[in-house]
């Protein structure tokens, strides 16, 4: 490479700049740059352009309009945006002024406004991420707006939840001497079979395997972790309605943890879940080997635990650390689920090295609709393979 051909400092420093002066002034003919954009900085375009203007040259006299549209997906997906691409001092002015000049001031203090909207899991994620802008006077109408979605949610999912574990719960207690109609035939023939009898053509079982009674004590400990970056906004609506669930049965010791760089554990808040959702913060960084960590040490009954990690997999923290912790866990008996999302969207961005060494340890990393989730829950309780959706 010729001397020509080789950056230099002075030149760096005119791309740089010329870059800067690009996002700011927005692009278009008249903006004197001639500079384009791509890849990352072609998205941070997009979401200043969104809040701030179009891309296209205003009529004279008019500033540029803004163009996030009024629908509560498009303003989640904008706030997990300007998340990533933004530091968290330019986020909250950002948000702010999406407030004002987008009309989420008035989403948030009419109510009027917020009964006529169809709200939704979207509509949740985005109030919860607006959370720390929002003035005083609006957040008795946003808790009640949350507190519908979660009524319905809880409503649509709870009857169903508990029954399918309380089936894997029952099925997994076996018992010595089963009463007939509590005999699990399968296992009990598998158990056995060394005791057939050619002559006869049968099997006499020594042994009786039966499926268990609901136990009053606890049966299970489950520990949900989830992240509470910007983009998991539906996954921590879902998940928190599912901890409540768990949590209202006996036999099942739910402990709910978030996490971002910090870990908060909102287990005391598990009797009402539009407390815990206020009590995150959705934003931030992730470290998700210090979250883990935390859960890791309030495991009592490894052999009868249940990790939840609900993640992106898109880890700030010691990723080789974060690896060694999960296989410990597995290794002391302790059952892990990775779900990258448990929402209706199918799989979001996620680390697929991550995934991939997930998988390598025996704990596959998919995403999970709230209908499979309990499911999920089920065999995982029961121990048996896990139900991964096929996304060939």
């Amino acid at each position: 490479m010729t001397p020509d051909q080789e950056g230099t400092p002075a030149r760096d420093a005119a791309e740089e700049r010329l870059r800067r002066w690009r996002l700011v002034l927005g692009g278009g003919a008249a903006d004197g740059t001639g500079h384009g954009l791509g890849g990352r900085d072609a998205a941070m375009d997009g979401a200043l352009t969104s809040l701030y203007g179009t891309a296209e040259k205003p009529a004279a006299g008019r500033d540029r309009s803004a163009g996030l549209g009024a629908s509560a997906p498009s303003v989640a997906r904008w706030l997990g945006d300007i998340r990533t691409y933004f530091p968290a001092s330019v986020v909250r002015v950002m948000q702010r002024d999406a407030i004002d000049r987008l009309g989420l001031a008035a989403l948030l203090l009419e109510p009027e406004m917020l009964e006529a909207v169809e709200a939704d899991v979207h509509l949740v994620g985005t109030l919860l991420s607006l959370n720390k802008a929002m003035p005083e006077t609006t957040r008795e109408t946003a808790r009640a707006v949350v507190r519908k979605v979660v009524a319905d949610l809880e409503e649509r999912l709870a009857t169903r939840t508990r029954a399918a574990l309380t089936g894997a719960l029952d099925r997994s207690a076996r018992v010595a001497r089963p009463r007939h109609q509590d005999i699990d035939w399968n296992r009990t023939i598998a158990a056995n079979l060394k005791h057939y009898l050619p002559e006869h053509g049968t099997v006499v079982p020594e042994r009786l395997l039966g499926h268990g009674r609901a136990a009053r004590s606890v049966q299970r400990e489950v520990v949900l972790c989830i992240d509470q970056s910007g983009s998991m906004a539906p996954s921590l609506v879902y998940a928190s309605v599912f901890g409540a669930v768990l949590a209202s049965m006996r036999s099942i010791a739910t402990r709910l943890v978030v996490f971002d760089t910090a870990v908060a554990d909102l287990t005391d808040r598990l009797d009402d879940p539009v407390d815990v959702l206020f009590g995150t913060r959705l934003g931030g960084g992730t470290d998700i080997n210090r979250a883990l960590a935390y859960c890791q040490s309030r495991i009592t009954r490894p052999a009868d635990t249940v990790v939840v990690l609900i993640s992106d997999l898109y880890e700030g923290g010691i990723r080789n650390e974060m690896l060694k912790r999960v296989a410990a866990m597995r290794a002391s008996g302790v059952r892990f689920v990775a779900l990258l999302a448990l929402s209706d969207e199918g799989a979001p961005a996620y680390d697929r090295e991550h995934a991939a060494a997930l998988a390598a340890l025996g704990a596959p990393a998919f995403a999970c609709t709230p209908a499979l989730f309990p499911e999920v829950m089920a065999a995982a309780i029961e121990k048996r393979p896990l139900p991964v959706p096929d996304v060939g």
